[in-house]
Protein backbone atom coordinates (compact mmCIF):
# COMPACT_ATOMS: atom_id res chain seq x y z
CA UNK A 1 0.00 0.00 0.00
CA UNK A 2 1.25 3.65 -0.71
CA UNK A 3 2.02 5.95 2.06
CA UNK A 4 -1.39 7.80 3.80
CA UNK A 5 -0.25 11.74 3.81
CA UNK A 6 -1.79 13.75 7.27
CA UNK A 7 -1.14 11.21 9.82
CA UNK A 8 -0.26 12.81 12.91
CA UNK A 9 0.63 10.49 15.60
CA UNK A 10 0.97 13.41 18.23
CA UNK A 11 -2.54 14.19 18.38
CA UNK A 12 -4.39 12.53 21.53
CA UNK A 13 -8.03 10.89 20.70
CA UNK A 14 -10.82 13.46 21.24
CA UNK A 15 -12.35 11.74 24.11
CA UNK A 16 -13.09 8.16 25.65
CA UNK A 17 -16.28 7.95 23.14
CA UNK A 18 -18.25 8.68 20.27
CA UNK A 19 -18.15 13.01 19.89
CA UNK A 20 -21.44 12.55 18.31
CA UNK A 21 -23.05 9.87 20.20
CA UNK A 22 -21.80 11.90 23.46
CA UNK A 23 -23.48 14.74 22.66
CA UNK A 24 -26.72 13.66 21.11
CA UNK A 25 -27.32 10.92 24.18
CA UNK A 26 -26.94 8.00 21.64
CA UNK A 27 -25.14 4.38 21.72
CA UNK A 28 -22.38 2.71 19.55
CA UNK A 29 -20.65 -0.59 18.91
CA UNK A 30 -16.91 -0.11 18.28
CA UNK A 31 -15.21 3.17 18.03
CA UNK A 32 -12.43 3.92 15.67
CA UNK A 33 -10.07 6.94 15.79
CA UNK A 34 -8.80 9.07 13.15
CA UNK A 35 -5.35 9.20 12.87
CA UNK A 36 -5.51 12.48 10.97
CA UNK A 37 -7.36 14.75 13.54
CA UNK A 38 -7.70 12.64 16.37
CA UNK A 39 -11.52 12.09 16.07
CA UNK A 40 -13.41 9.70 17.91
CA UNK A 41 -15.99 8.15 15.95
CA UNK A 42 -18.32 4.78 16.26
CA UNK A 43 -18.36 2.23 13.76
CA UNK A 44 -19.82 1.38 10.62
CA UNK A 45 -22.06 -1.69 12.52
CA UNK A 46 -23.13 0.92 15.18
CA UNK A 47 -26.48 2.78 14.33
CA UNK A 48 -24.98 6.40 13.13
CA UNK A 49 -21.58 5.05 12.05
CA UNK A 50 -19.66 8.28 12.82
CA UNK A 51 -16.27 7.19 11.93
CA UNK A 52 -17.20 6.83 7.79
CA UNK A 53 -19.17 10.32 8.05
CA UNK A 54 -16.91 11.99 9.80
CA UNK A 55 -13.87 10.13 7.23
CA UNK A 56 -15.72 11.18 4.29
CA UNK A 57 -16.74 15.18 5.61
CA UNK A 58 -13.37 15.77 6.55
CA UNK A 59 -11.42 13.92 4.23
CA UNK A 60 -9.34 11.99 6.59
CA UNK A 61 -9.67 8.15 5.05
CA UNK A 62 -7.63 6.45 7.67
CA UNK A 63 -8.59 5.29 11.18
CA UNK A 64 -7.60 3.45 13.51
CA UNK A 65 -9.18 0.45 16.25
CA UNK A 66 -10.04 2.44 19.29
CA UNK A 67 -10.68 -0.74 21.21
CA UNK A 68 -8.36 -2.42 23.94
CA UNK A 69 -6.24 -4.95 22.56
CA UNK A 70 -6.96 -3.97 18.46
CA UNK A 71 -3.97 -2.10 16.85
CA UNK A 72 -5.16 -2.18 13.22
CA UNK A 73 -5.56 0.27 10.70
CA UNK A 74 -8.13 0.74 8.09
CA UNK A 75 -8.07 2.93 4.62
CA UNK A 76 -11.92 3.88 3.82
CA UNK A 77 -10.65 5.37 0.57
CA UNK A 78 -8.93 2.32 -0.48
CA UNK A 79 -11.16 -0.25 1.82
CA UNK A 80 -7.62 -2.10 2.72
CA UNK A 81 -6.24 -2.83 6.04
CA UNK A 82 -3.21 -0.78 6.83
CA UNK A 83 -0.12 -0.70 8.96
CA UNK A 84 0.71 2.73 10.65
CA UNK A 85 2.37 4.36 13.40
CA UNK A 86 2.42 4.08 17.37
CA UNK A 87 -0.26 6.85 18.10
CA UNK A 88 -0.48 8.95 21.00
CA UNK A 89 -1.86 7.43 24.23
CA UNK A 90 -4.72 6.59 24.89
CA UNK A 91 -4.61 3.86 22.61
CA UNK A 92 -8.30 2.76 23.33
CA UNK A 93 -11.28 3.47 25.21
CA UNK A 94 -10.93 2.66 29.07
CA UNK A 95 -10.65 -0.73 29.64
CA UNK A 96 -14.45 -0.77 32.19
CA UNK A 97 -16.35 1.21 29.02
CA UNK A 98 -18.70 -1.86 27.93
CA UNK A 99 -19.04 -2.72 24.66
CA UNK A 100 -21.10 -2.12 22.68
CA UNK A 101 -21.47 1.38 25.05
CA UNK A 102 -21.23 3.88 26.88
CA UNK A 103 -23.34 1.96 29.85
CA UNK A 104 -26.84 3.08 30.48
CA UNK A 105 -27.33 3.97 26.96
CA UNK A 106 -27.69 0.70 24.86
CA UNK A 107 -30.79 -0.54 24.61
CA UNK A 108 -31.93 -3.88 25.66
CA UNK A 109 -32.90 -4.53 22.02
CA UNK A 110 -29.25 -3.71 20.70
CA UNK A 111 -28.67 -6.34 18.41
CA UNK A 112 -31.53 -5.90 16.29
CA UNK A 113 -30.67 -2.24 15.24
CA UNK A 114 -26.81 -2.43 14.37
CA UNK A 115 -25.39 -3.91 10.70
Amino acid sequence: MTEVPDIDASVPPSGTGCVECDAAGGWWVHLRRCVHCGHIGCCDSSPEQHASKHAEAAGHRLVQSFEPGESWFWDYAAEEYYDGPQLADPQNHPLGQPVPGPMGRVPADWRSKVR
